[in-house]
């Protein structure tokens, strides 16, 4: 039976290191939650006024390109491969918050609310708007309270674009009789269906629209995308939404959204379906159905708090069952073989745009989870099974194979290199394979490719 310390970093964290301790219980994991945000510091996100910037230059680009503008053409792919190279900085900047900080808690958890919260950068002009989103909606509010997490979100940009509703306005509104606006349900529908209550929760189809109408107005600032309430926007009536009523003249619409999401983050569904959805990531596909129970009680009991929740799934047995149940996403993969291998920082930080997508983000598409493109709304599956197929498995193996030795040619005695990586988790049959293999490439890959290390 492995340790608690050894599951506490596979299972909870991204993954044991030989230059970091594991922590030894559940209020070690908890007390790295309260520790300063060190790693933010450390591997910072994108400027959100750059990535607007660059966004307006594609703009203008395109614009004077379509007017045969002489070197428009030429700017354009310039100001392109900027956003490219910000966005690859990006990656990497993540992948060293995990492979590096001191809390693997916090990155996983952030892992986990910008699935449940996903937003895709599908204007290629603010592509890595997502990254902006993780680190101002998400980070500053994975902690406190799910209303603010909830609210954070719902007006940030990147989730006020990706659900169109920027353009979405009440057909009696100013904007709306002026500019023959529709309104739009993207917005209103994930809120109810992905982020709180939760698909077959008891809402309708006119819930959906009255949380419509009530969400007009949530636009942002073209000149520098930051959020902006719009009254001009604003559908000018009340709406009933799950048995309650929010009104007022448009200029306080604002203030009857907030009670509205409020008031749908206390609801006993949403407790049930996020305390659900925790357990599914980071315990188990089916998980305990008293861990469950547990954690929707810390959530009730809490207010939404969600380290509380966090703190009841620590406290619970079943969280500290053996590893093996759930499968590493891609990225999490990633991740946790870096963090075992342990290149000193700065050998990734000198990474160039070029080793950057061969070590990373075109493994990551290879895996099935190229990154900040989950195909929908509801983010990627957490199914375990689905993320090892033969082809995504084989694009593991080859990772597993070709990239350690690139990034350290001078790699670990695999013999040693088993337990630095697992543990007492290891089993026999790994400990064996990386002692008899004919080289360290070969017995470091076959750690890495083992079914033990790709399951947590």
């Amino acid at each position: 039976m492995p340790s608690n310390a050894t599951i506490a970093a596979i299972r909870f964290g991204c993954g044991l290191s030989p230059q970091a301790p594991a922590p030894a219980d559940a209020a070690a994991i908890l007390a790295g939650l309260a520790d300063p945000d060190q790693a933010l510091a450390d591997f910072p996100g994108p400027d959100p006024q750059q990535v607007w910037a660059l966004g307006h230059q594609v703009t203008e680009h395109n614009r004077d390109a379509r007017a045969s503008v002489p070197g428009a053409a030429e700017a354009l792919k310039e100001t392109r491969r900027q956003i490219n190279v910000m966005n690859d900085a990006a990656l990497l900047n993540f992948v060293q918050r995990g492979v590096y900080g001191a809390s693997g808690f916090r990155e996983r958890l952030q892992d986990f609310w910008t699935n449940h919260f996903t937003v895709v950068g599908k204007l290629a002009r603010v592509k890595a708007i997502p990254s902006v989103f993780a680190d101002q909606a998400i980070r500053p509010h994975m902690t406190g309270r799910f209303t603010d997490l909830l609210t954070a979100v719902v007006t940030h940009p990147a989730m006020l674009i990706y659900l169109d509703q920027i353009t979405s306005s009440g057909p009696q509104s100013r904007a709306g009789e002026r500019q023959k606006r529709g309104l739009n349900e993207n917005l209103a529908r994930e809120v109810l269906e992905l982020h709180t209550l939760g698909v077959g929760a008891g809402y309708s189809q006119t819930d959906v629209r009255q949380f419509a109408y009530l969400l007009t107005g949530l636009t942002l600032d073209n000149k520098d995308g930051q959020f902006r309430f719009n009254p001009n926007m604003v559908e000018p009536s009340a709406e009933t939404l799950l048995g309650k009523t929010y009104g007022g003249p448009p200029k306080d619409k604002l203030a009857q959204i907030n009670r509205a999401l409020d008031d749908i983050a206390l609801r006993p569904e949403t407790a049930q379906h996020i305390a659900t959805k925790i357990a599914v990531h980071f315990v188990a596909d089916t998980p305990d159905p008293g861990l469950v129970q547990a954690m929707t009680a810390a959530y009730r009991r809490s207010g939404g708090d969600l380290t509380a929740v966090y703190s009841a799934m620590l406290d619970h047995p079943a969280a500290w069952a053996p590893p093996g149940a759930k499968v590493r996403m891609p990225f999490d993969y990633i991740v946790a073989a870096l963090r075992a291998l342990a290149p000193p920082r700065n050998t990734l930080a000198a990474l160039r745009p070029q080793q950057i997508q061969r070590f990373v983000l075109t493994p990551l598409a290879g895996m099935g989870q190229p990154f900040q493109q989950a195909p929908g709304p509801n983010g990627w599956h957490e199914d375990s099974a689905g993320w090892v197929t033969p082809p995504l498995l084989a694009a593991r193996i080859q990772w597993a194979m070709a990239v350690p030795q690139q990034l350290l040619p001078d790699l670990p005695d695999p013999r040693e290199f088993v337990q630095v990586a697992l543990a007492d988790a290891a089993s026999q049959t790994v400990i064996d394979a990386a002692r008899q293999a004919e080289n360290r490439r070969e017995g470091v890959g076959l750690v890495l490719a083992s079914n033990d290390f790709n399951r947590r």
